[in-house]
């Protein structure tokens, strides 16, 4: 039977049910402008009837409703609008970030102003130039030591700032990477809450929210994808590798020991391993820094020391006004004092390996000649050995270009004497040494009998870096140097002995032994001719290509990156307000819904005092 208070009962769940829509509208309206909000919704739903349907069950009219209850308190949000946000600033944060270092990279090349090392290059030419027409005077002496000094200058302040900007780039992986540790801990603890919540039966919303705000920052930072089919388990997962697991967080840290690119790695906290990162803006970081600041430095290292290698070829062959020859235009400090390049790797006290830059062939060659030859050369490349291929019918010209073209760590060319010349490139495969040429090998006679080069064919007479000694394989004659100190942008430097004495300075070559007569300028003439050489900067031809290079990779890189921030900027805005518009705070909305459940509530409320009245009569006022 249904009891005499049961509308009291009924009027008081319509008041609780109304009122709670009350506090969630307010819930609303004061967090409007809260970051990552999202907007909840009272779901209202039916009391259990006070007698179900059946045949044994007193004699009633049907069903007796007990009122309302609300049944949950829901937020309004779309998971896999969610999803697709999350990946998206992963992006944005990757482009974003590229955009901004490539737009400091652009500065260092101050391109095409007037302090452009390209600029100091270029006077200091016309400098050569000026000297083949007055090679007797002392004053175009001072221009050509003056201008080499102010070149050398502008190229140490384009390393150091190239360098500073890696360093930067650094301390933003150690501040991003701690972010990323941070992030990840507070997802963790928010895991821990939650699940503690849902154990009661509890809707957390707001730490539901919370907590999708941290991992939309995450996702900035490393490319992150979220996995919620275990609801005991919100699992967070960095390119495949699980960052977060329920209340578990991994986390990143830096390496502690020497590595070859002389910057830290960053590695999974709990087992050592490397993490490779390729998004958001730590992976950005680490790209800008390993690949491509690093490939600047590399190539401005090239560059640098092929112009001062080819000065100095030139300068030792020529005498100056006193006489004087030999003697180097520019400093070149070797990596190693043994006069045969030998050097202890490994640290074991004994010699283990050979580092040589530069290796000329004792025959003169002709560019135009045909070899009629046919064979294999085998370089050293990114990954591995390098083949080249040479036909009888080829040139000598098209075996220097095939080289050139081979993309191996080594390049060759034909010197004024017509010997053939290999030089060694910047390391690409990052473990070893720059500018040390690892491999040489002919299964042909092309590097050995007829450009006097190796002793024989094969691989029993190729050159390889990996022993102690390893020119004495070399075929007589053939002139070797043995590899500079790293990095020579940052520390080559005009010889004291021409800045010392401008008379040291050499214009002329002379003839048969004799110093040049005093109004001989064809050394200067030669170096100047340096100018437009098919010298081979790296994968240049010549300095000129080498700057023109430079400056356009960098922009082109730069217009890149700006275009795909923008992009990414407008597809990650387009998401965002997708789903502002679900998940936002709509006042006016809000308030339509605030007079609803004012409305309900007084219902509710009139509903009691009359059920409250007619028990009065029934208590009070009726008699026996």
């Amino acid at each position: 039977m249904q009891s005499t208070f049961a509308g009291i009962e009924l009027g008081k769940r319509g008041l609780v049910a109304h009122n709670q829509g009350l506090q969630t509208i307010g819930h609303n309206l004061t967090n409007a402008s809260t970051e990552g909000y999202s907007r909840q919704r009272v779901e209202l739903g039916t009391m259990e009837p006070l007698y179900a349907p059946q045949l044994n069950r007193e004699e009633t009219p049907g069903q007796i409703g007990q009122g309302v209850v609300s049944v949950r308190i829901s937020r309004m949000r779309d998971e896999l609008l969610d999803s697709r946000i999350v990946a998206g600033q992963g992006g944005l944060g990757y482009w974003d970030t590229r955009d901004k270092y490539m737009s400091l990279l652009e500065q260092v090349h101050n391109e095409p102003t007037e302090v452009s090392t390209r600029t100091q290059m270029d006077r200091f030419w016309d400098s050569w130039q000026e000297l083949s027409l007055h090679p007797s005077e002392l004053a175009p002496r001072e221009a050509v030591v003056q201008r080499g000094r102010t070149l050398i200058d502008s190229i140490h302040e384009q390393y150091r700032r190239l360098s500073s900007t890696r360093d930067m780039v650094q301390q933003d992986i150690e501040i991003v990477t701690s972010q990323a540790n941070d992030l990840s801990r507070q997802i963790a603890s928010l895991n821990a809450e939650i699940l503690k919540s849902e154990a009661m039966g509890d809707n957390p919303n707001d730490l539901y929210d919370r907590r999708d705000v941290l991992v939309e920052k995450l996702s900035a930072i490393v490319p992150v994808t979220v996995d919620r089919r275990d609801p005991d388990e919100y699992m967070v997962h960095v390119d495949g590798h699980i960052l977060v697991q329920g209340k578990l967080a991994r986390g990143f840290e830096m390496s502690s020991g020497a590595e070859t690119s002389g910057y830290p790695r960053v590695l999974w906290a709990d087992t050592g391993s490397e993490a490779i990162i390729k998004g958001g803006s730590l992976g950005a970081m680490l790209e800008m820094r390993d690949v491509d600041i690093k490939q600047e430095i590399a190539s401005l290292d090239t560059m640098t020391l092929t112009f001062t290698d080819l000065v100095n070829e030139v300068h030792r062959s020529a005498y100056g006004l006193n006489g004087k020859t030999g003697i180097d235009f520019f400093t070149e400090l070797p990596s190693v004092n043994n006069i045969a390049g030998n050097y202890d790797r490994n640290g074991d006290g004994a010699y283990d390996h050979s580092y040589i830059y530069r290796m000329t062939g004792g025959n003169a060659l002709d560019a135009q000649e045909q070899v009629g030859l046919s064979g294999v050369m085998r370089l050293s490349g990114p990954k591995g050995l390098v083949d080249v291929e040479y036909r009888p019918t080829d040139t000598v010209g098209d075996l220097v270009r095939r080289v050139n073209d081979s993309g191996a760590d080594v390049t060759a060319r034909l010197t004024a004497a017509g010997t053939l010349q290999l030089r060694a490139k910047t390391s690409s495969d990052g473990d070893s040494p720059d500018f040390v040429i690892r491999h040489v090998e002919d299964s042909g006679e092309f590097l050995a009998g007829y450009a006097g080069l190796l002793t024989g064919t094969g691989a029993a007479s190729a050159y390889a870096w990996d022993k102690a000694d390893a020119v004495a394989g070399l075929r007589g004659g053939v002139d070797y140097a043995v590899a500079p100190l790293a990095h020579p942008s940052g520390w080559i430097e005009v010889s004291t002995a021409v800045s010392g004495d401008l008379t040291s300075v050499a214009a002329g070559f002379g003839s048969n032994g004799r110093p040049a007569e005093s109004g001989d300028g064809s050394a200067a003439i030669a170096i100047a001719r340096l100018r437009t050489a098919p010298v081979m900067v790296g994968s240049q031809k010549t300095f000129d290509d080498y700057f023109a290079d430079a400056v356009a990779s960098v922009g082109l890189k730069g217009e890149r990156a700006g275009r795909m921030a923008e992009t990414h900027s407008r597809i990650v805005k387009n998401l965002t307000d997708t789903r502002q518009s679900i998940s936002g705070v709509n006042i006016d909305e809000e308030l339509s819904n605030m007079i609803k459940f004012q409305h309900g509530y007084a219902a509710a409320a009139k509903f009691i005092a009359q059920m409250d009245s007619m028990l009065d009569t029934i208590i009070n006022r009726m008699g026996i």
